[in-house]
Protein backbone atom coordinates (compact mmCIF):
# COMPACT_ATOMS: atom_id res chain seq x y z
CA UNK A 1 0.00 0.00 0.00
CA UNK A 2 1.78 3.19 -1.04
CA UNK A 3 1.32 6.48 1.08
CA UNK A 4 3.49 9.86 1.78
CA UNK A 5 3.60 11.02 4.87
CA UNK A 6 5.14 12.97 7.50
CA UNK A 7 7.45 11.61 9.92
CA UNK A 8 8.92 14.17 12.90
CA UNK A 9 11.34 12.72 14.57
CA UNK A 10 12.61 13.27 18.05
CA UNK A 11 15.93 12.00 19.04
CA UNK A 12 16.55 13.46 22.40
CA UNK A 13 19.49 12.57 24.69
CA UNK A 14 21.57 9.99 25.47
CA UNK A 15 21.87 7.07 23.05
CA UNK A 16 18.59 8.28 20.95
CA UNK A 17 20.49 9.69 18.43
CA UNK A 18 22.35 6.80 17.84
CA UNK A 19 19.18 4.33 18.00
CA UNK A 20 17.28 6.99 15.55
CA UNK A 21 19.64 6.66 13.19
CA UNK A 22 19.73 3.51 12.83
CA UNK A 23 15.92 3.33 12.48
CA UNK A 24 15.70 6.03 9.83
CA UNK A 25 17.84 3.85 7.49
CA UNK A 26 14.79 1.10 7.66
CA UNK A 27 12.45 2.88 7.19
CA UNK A 28 13.88 4.87 3.98
CA UNK A 29 14.69 0.90 2.61
CA UNK A 30 10.80 0.28 4.14
CA UNK A 31 9.97 3.28 1.84
CA UNK A 32 11.38 2.03 -0.77
CA UNK A 33 10.00 -1.60 -1.24
CA UNK A 34 6.71 -0.68 -0.32
CA UNK A 35 5.98 2.32 -2.37
CA UNK A 36 5.84 4.91 0.71
CA UNK A 37 7.63 8.43 0.65
CA UNK A 38 8.51 9.32 4.16
CA UNK A 39 8.88 13.20 4.70
CA UNK A 40 10.87 13.25 7.85
CA UNK A 41 11.36 16.30 10.35
CA UNK A 42 13.54 16.93 13.07
CA UNK A 43 12.71 18.37 15.94
CA UNK A 44 14.23 18.97 19.81
CA UNK A 45 12.85 17.43 23.31
CA UNK A 46 14.05 16.87 26.68
CA UNK A 47 17.54 17.60 27.79
CA UNK A 48 18.62 18.74 24.09
CA UNK A 49 15.60 20.65 23.89
CA UNK A 50 16.40 22.74 27.53
CA UNK A 51 20.02 23.18 26.54
CA UNK A 52 18.88 24.70 23.77
CA UNK A 53 15.87 27.07 24.54
CA UNK A 54 15.55 26.43 28.40
CA UNK A 55 12.21 24.48 27.61
CA UNK A 56 11.88 20.51 27.73
CA UNK A 57 9.10 21.15 24.67
CA UNK A 58 9.58 24.16 22.86
CA UNK A 59 6.29 25.35 21.24
CA UNK A 60 7.72 25.06 17.84
CA UNK A 61 8.13 21.09 18.53
CA UNK A 62 4.89 20.53 19.74
CA UNK A 63 3.57 22.31 16.52
CA UNK A 64 5.40 20.39 14.06
CA UNK A 65 4.63 17.07 15.86
CA UNK A 66 0.81 18.30 15.85
CA UNK A 67 1.22 18.93 11.95
CA UNK A 68 2.69 15.56 11.11
CA UNK A 69 1.22 12.16 10.54
CA UNK A 70 3.09 10.25 13.17
CA UNK A 71 5.61 11.24 15.57
CA UNK A 72 8.73 8.73 16.46
CA UNK A 73 10.33 9.82 19.70
CA UNK A 74 13.87 8.08 20.66
CA UNK A 75 14.63 8.83 24.15
CA UNK A 76 14.94 11.26 26.92
CA UNK A 77 16.38 12.25 30.22
CA UNK A 78 20.43 12.05 31.56
CA UNK A 79 21.91 13.02 34.95
CA UNK A 80 22.85 16.39 33.62
CA UNK A 81 19.19 17.74 34.24
CA UNK A 82 17.79 15.36 37.10
CA UNK A 83 18.17 18.13 39.81
CA UNK A 84 16.13 20.67 37.38
CA UNK A 85 12.97 22.15 38.93
CA UNK A 86 10.36 19.70 38.32
CA UNK A 87 8.93 21.95 35.46
CA UNK A 88 11.76 21.81 33.49
CA UNK A 89 12.97 18.39 33.24
CA UNK A 90 12.98 16.42 30.27
CA UNK A 91 10.03 14.02 31.74
CA UNK A 92 7.70 17.07 32.01
CA UNK A 93 8.46 17.27 28.25
CA UNK A 94 7.09 14.09 27.60
CA UNK A 95 4.28 14.67 29.77
CA UNK A 96 3.64 17.59 27.64
CA UNK A 97 3.66 16.09 24.81
CA UNK A 98 1.45 13.25 25.53
CA UNK A 99 -1.26 15.99 26.41
CA UNK A 100 -0.43 18.30 23.70
CA UNK A 101 -1.39 15.53 21.45
CA UNK A 102 -4.16 14.06 23.47
CA UNK A 103 -2.39 10.51 23.70
CA UNK A 104 -4.68 8.46 26.00
CA UNK A 105 -3.66 5.23 25.31
CA UNK A 106 -0.01 3.26 25.38
CA UNK A 107 -0.18 0.73 24.08
CA UNK A 108 3.28 -2.07 25.50
CA UNK A 109 3.83 -5.37 24.32
CA UNK A 110 5.50 -7.74 26.21
CA UNK A 111 6.27 -10.32 23.84
CA UNK A 112 9.53 -12.59 24.67
CA UNK A 113 11.42 -13.90 21.39
CA UNK A 114 12.03 -17.11 21.11
CA UNK A 115 15.29 -16.33 20.92
CA UNK A 116 16.34 -14.52 23.86
CA UNK A 117 14.10 -16.93 25.97
CA UNK A 118 17.23 -17.53 28.02
CA UNK A 119 17.88 -13.90 28.43
CA UNK A 120 14.80 -13.77 31.03
CA UNK A 121 16.11 -13.32 34.58
CA UNK A 122 12.92 -16.14 34.75
CA UNK A 123 12.97 -20.34 34.20
CA UNK A 124 12.41 -20.96 30.67
CA UNK A 125 9.26 -22.80 31.72
CA UNK A 126 7.85 -19.43 32.60
CA UNK A 127 8.81 -17.02 30.87
CA UNK A 128 8.58 -19.22 27.27
CA UNK A 129 5.67 -17.93 25.05
CA UNK A 130 4.68 -14.61 27.11
CA UNK A 131 3.52 -12.44 24.89
CA UNK A 132 1.03 -9.66 26.60
CA UNK A 133 -0.17 -6.23 25.53
CA UNK A 134 0.17 -3.53 28.18
CA UNK A 135 -2.63 -0.78 27.50
CA UNK A 136 -2.37 2.04 29.90
CA UNK A 137 -3.74 5.12 30.20
CA UNK A 138 -1.67 8.43 29.37
CA UNK A 139 -3.36 11.92 30.16
CA UNK A 140 -5.27 11.10 33.60
CA UNK A 141 -4.90 9.62 37.36
CA UNK A 142 -2.27 11.27 39.33
CA UNK A 143 0.25 12.23 37.21
CA UNK A 144 -2.11 14.94 36.04
CA UNK A 145 -4.38 15.20 38.86
CA UNK A 146 -5.32 18.08 40.78
CA UNK A 147 -3.79 19.62 43.47
CA UNK A 148 -0.64 18.65 43.28
CA UNK A 149 2.82 20.08 45.01
CA UNK A 150 4.39 20.47 47.95
CA UNK A 151 3.02 23.09 50.49
CA UNK A 152 3.46 24.48 53.77
CA UNK A 153 0.71 23.38 56.34
CA UNK A 154 -0.38 25.60 59.25
CA UNK A 155 2.82 24.67 61.37
CA UNK A 156 4.82 24.79 59.06
CA UNK A 157 5.31 21.32 57.99
CA UNK A 158 6.02 20.56 54.05
CA UNK A 159 2.95 18.24 52.67
CA UNK A 160 3.19 16.52 49.11
CA UNK A 161 0.60 15.63 47.24
CA UNK A 162 -0.58 14.11 44.27
CA UNK A 163 -4.16 13.49 43.09
CA UNK A 164 -5.43 10.45 41.24
CA UNK A 165 -8.42 11.06 39.72
CA UNK A 166 -10.74 9.69 36.80
CA UNK A 167 -13.43 10.83 34.97
CA UNK A 168 -15.97 8.48 33.47
CA UNK A 169 -15.52 9.48 30.16
CA UNK A 170 -11.32 8.95 30.60
CA UNK A 171 -12.01 5.66 31.49
CA UNK A 172 -15.01 4.38 28.89
CA UNK A 173 -12.04 5.79 26.33
CA UNK A 174 -9.41 3.96 27.54
CA UNK A 175 -11.76 0.94 28.49
CA UNK A 176 -12.88 0.58 24.96
CA UNK A 177 -8.86 0.69 23.43
CA UNK A 178 -8.55 -2.63 25.96
CA UNK A 179 -11.47 -4.38 24.95
CA UNK A 180 -10.54 -3.82 21.03
CA UNK A 181 -7.37 -4.70 21.66
CA UNK A 182 -8.22 -7.70 23.86
CA UNK A 183 -10.57 -8.91 20.33
CA UNK A 184 -7.22 -8.85 18.07
CA UNK A 185 -5.56 -10.78 19.98
CA UNK A 186 -7.16 -13.53 22.19
CA UNK A 187 -10.30 -11.59 23.62
CA UNK A 188 -9.14 -12.03 27.36
CA UNK A 189 -8.86 -8.85 29.07
CA UNK A 190 -7.55 -8.32 32.60
CA UNK A 191 -8.40 -4.96 34.26
CA UNK A 192 -5.93 -4.22 37.12
CA UNK A 193 -7.35 -1.64 39.61
CA UNK A 194 -7.08 -0.65 43.54
CA UNK A 195 -10.75 -1.50 44.31
CA UNK A 196 -10.39 -2.17 47.96
CA UNK A 197 -8.74 0.53 49.19
CA UNK A 198 -9.48 3.51 46.89
CA UNK A 199 -12.83 5.58 45.20
CA UNK A 200 -11.20 6.38 41.74
CA UNK A 201 -10.98 2.69 41.48
CA UNK A 202 -13.78 1.33 42.11
CA UNK A 203 -15.51 3.93 39.83
CA UNK A 204 -12.77 2.63 36.99
CA UNK A 205 -13.76 -1.23 37.77
CA UNK A 206 -17.86 -0.30 37.26
CA UNK A 207 -17.04 1.43 34.20
CA UNK A 208 -15.37 -1.37 33.00
CA UNK A 209 -17.62 -3.70 33.77
CA UNK A 210 -20.64 -1.84 32.69
CA UNK A 211 -18.78 -1.77 29.14
CA UNK A 212 -18.03 -5.34 29.50
CA UNK A 213 -21.68 -5.83 28.33
CA UNK A 214 -21.15 -4.60 24.77
CA UNK A 215 -18.45 -7.11 23.84
CA UNK A 216 -19.35 -10.47 25.30
CA UNK A 217 -17.22 -12.12 22.99
CA UNK A 218 -13.83 -10.85 25.27
CA UNK A 219 -13.54 -12.91 28.78
CA UNK A 220 -12.99 -9.68 31.61
CA UNK A 221 -11.41 -10.31 34.21
CA UNK A 222 -10.30 -7.59 37.49
CA UNK A 223 -7.07 -7.91 39.56
CA UNK A 224 -5.48 -5.68 42.16
CA UNK A 225 -2.70 -4.42 41.00
CA UNK A 226 -0.44 -5.92 43.80
CA UNK A 227 -1.88 -9.18 42.82
CA UNK A 228 -1.16 -8.34 39.25
CA UNK A 229 2.52 -7.70 40.06
CA UNK A 230 2.91 -10.66 41.86
CA UNK A 231 1.12 -12.97 39.05
CA UNK A 232 3.15 -11.07 35.99
CA UNK A 233 5.99 -13.04 38.04
CA UNK A 234 4.85 -16.00 39.16
CA UNK A 235 2.69 -16.94 36.12
CA UNK A 236 2.67 -14.44 33.31
CA UNK A 237 1.07 -16.20 30.69
CA UNK A 238 -2.14 -16.36 32.15
CA UNK A 239 -2.03 -12.66 30.75
CA UNK A 240 -2.89 -11.95 27.33
CA UNK A 241 -4.01 -7.83 27.61
CA UNK A 242 -3.98 -5.70 30.53
CA UNK A 243 -5.95 -2.41 30.90
CA UNK A 244 -4.82 0.10 33.75
CA UNK A 245 -4.86 3.55 34.82
CA UNK A 246 -1.58 5.89 34.35
CA UNK A 247 0.08 4.79 37.54
CA UNK A 248 -0.50 1.28 37.86
CA UNK A 249 0.48 0.76 33.97
CA UNK A 250 3.62 2.16 34.55
CA UNK A 251 4.80 0.27 37.10
CA UNK A 252 3.57 -3.33 35.36
CA UNK A 253 4.53 -2.21 32.16
CA UNK A 254 8.69 -1.84 33.40
CA UNK A 255 7.85 -5.30 35.20
CA UNK A 256 6.23 -7.08 32.10
CA UNK A 257 9.32 -6.17 30.35
CA UNK A 258 11.68 -7.54 32.15
CA UNK A 259 10.16 -10.69 31.38
CA UNK A 260 11.30 -10.54 28.41
CA UNK A 261 15.22 -10.46 29.22
CA UNK A 262 15.66 -6.97 27.57
CA UNK A 263 13.94 -3.82 28.17
CA UNK A 264 15.82 -3.01 24.79
CA UNK A 265 13.81 -5.14 22.96
CA UNK A 266 10.54 -3.42 23.47
CA UNK A 267 8.67 -1.02 21.57
CA UNK A 268 5.62 0.93 22.41
CA UNK A 269 2.50 3.03 20.85
CA UNK A 270 1.07 6.22 22.49
CA UNK A 271 -2.86 6.85 20.73
CA UNK A 272 -5.14 9.54 20.59
CA UNK A 273 -8.07 9.74 19.03
CA UNK A 274 -7.42 11.77 15.96
CA UNK A 275 -4.31 13.21 16.52
CA UNK A 276 -0.69 11.66 15.49
CA UNK A 277 0.75 8.70 17.50
CA UNK A 278 3.99 8.92 19.09
CA UNK A 279 6.06 5.13 19.35
CA UNK A 280 8.70 4.83 20.96
CA UNK A 281 10.79 2.45 22.55
CA UNK A 282 10.52 1.65 26.34
CA UNK A 283 13.75 1.78 27.69
CA UNK A 284 15.47 5.21 28.61
CA UNK A 285 18.28 7.14 27.45
CA UNK A 286 21.23 5.13 29.01
CA UNK A 287 23.43 8.38 28.95
CA UNK A 288 26.06 5.81 30.17
CA UNK A 289 26.88 3.90 27.01
CA UNK A 290 25.38 7.12 24.68
CA UNK A 291 27.94 7.90 22.02
CA UNK A 292 29.81 4.43 22.31
CA UNK A 293 28.20 2.15 19.63
CA UNK A 294 26.82 -0.27 22.31
CA UNK A 295 23.13 0.28 22.14
CA UNK A 296 20.65 -1.91 21.08
CA UNK A 297 18.27 -0.33 18.11
CA UNK A 298 16.09 -3.19 17.94
CA UNK A 299 13.16 -1.76 20.23
CA UNK A 300 13.44 1.52 18.38
CA UNK A 301 13.18 -0.20 15.02
CA UNK A 302 10.01 -2.05 15.99
CA UNK A 303 8.82 1.22 17.21
CA UNK A 304 8.89 2.53 14.01
CA UNK A 305 6.93 -1.08 12.82
CA UNK A 306 4.59 0.07 15.15
CA UNK A 307 4.15 3.50 13.92
CA UNK A 308 3.95 1.66 10.02
CA UNK A 309 0.77 -0.97 12.05
CA UNK A 310 -1.07 1.16 14.11
CA UNK A 311 -0.22 4.54 13.11
CA UNK A 312 -0.03 4.60 9.09
CA UNK A 313 -2.27 1.23 8.74
CA UNK A 314 1.19 -0.42 6.70
CA UNK A 315 0.67 -3.59 7.94
CA UNK A 316 3.07 -5.27 5.47
CA UNK A 317 5.43 -2.74 5.84
CA UNK A 318 5.33 -3.42 9.54
CA UNK A 319 5.25 -6.98 9.03
CA UNK A 320 8.38 -6.71 7.01
CA UNK A 321 10.55 -5.17 9.88
CA UNK A 322 9.47 -7.57 12.33
CA UNK A 323 10.59 -10.53 10.20
CA UNK A 324 14.14 -8.64 9.47
CA UNK A 325 14.31 -8.61 13.03
CA UNK A 326 13.78 -12.45 13.55
CA UNK A 327 16.25 -12.95 10.40
CA UNK A 328 18.88 -11.37 12.91
CA UNK A 329 17.73 -12.89 16.03
CA UNK A 330 18.14 -16.12 14.72
CA UNK A 331 21.37 -14.89 12.45
CA UNK A 332 22.87 -14.90 16.05
CA UNK A 333 23.05 -11.23 15.97
CA UNK A 334 23.28 -9.63 19.76
CA UNK A 335 24.02 -6.18 21.11
CA UNK A 336 25.69 -6.48 24.51
CA UNK A 337 22.42 -6.43 26.61
CA UNK A 338 20.86 -9.45 24.67
CA UNK A 339 24.54 -11.00 24.14
CA UNK A 340 25.31 -14.66 25.32
CA UNK A 341 27.85 -17.38 24.68
CA UNK A 342 28.23 -18.02 20.69
CA UNK A 343 26.45 -15.46 19.62
CA UNK A 344 27.68 -12.09 17.80
CA UNK A 345 28.05 -9.37 19.52
CA UNK A 346 27.30 -6.20 17.13
CA UNK A 347 27.37 -2.53 18.02
CA UNK A 348 24.36 -0.21 17.19
CA UNK A 349 25.43 0.68 13.55
CA UNK A 350 26.77 -2.49 12.91
CA UNK A 351 22.82 -4.38 14.06
CA UNK A 352 21.51 -1.93 11.89
CA UNK A 353 23.26 -2.99 8.90
CA UNK A 354 22.36 -6.28 9.40
CA UNK A 355 18.73 -5.33 10.11
CA UNK A 356 19.46 -3.52 6.42
CA UNK A 357 20.99 -6.99 4.58
CA UNK A 358 18.12 -8.80 5.95
CA UNK A 359 15.17 -6.24 4.42
CA UNK A 360 17.22 -7.41 1.19
CA UNK A 361 15.71 -10.99 1.48
CA UNK A 362 12.03 -9.88 2.44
Amino acid sequence: MSGKYNITLLPGDGIGPEIMAVTVEILKVIGKKFEIEFNFQEAAIGGVAIDATGEPLPAETLKICQDSDAVLLAAIGGYKWDNLPRSQRPETGLLGLRAGLNLFANLRPATIFPQLVDASTLKREVVEGVDIMVVRELTGGIYFGQPKGIFATEKGVKRGVNTMAYTESEVDRIAKVGFETAKKRNSRLCSVDKANVLDVSQLWRDRVTLMAGEYPDVELSHLYVDNAAMQLVRAPKQFDTIVTGNLFGDILSDAAAMLTGSIGMLPSASLGAENPGVFEPVHGSAPDIAGQNKANPLAMVLSAAMMLRYGLNQEKAAAAIDSAVIQVLDKGDRTGDIMSEGMNLLGCREMGESLLKALENI
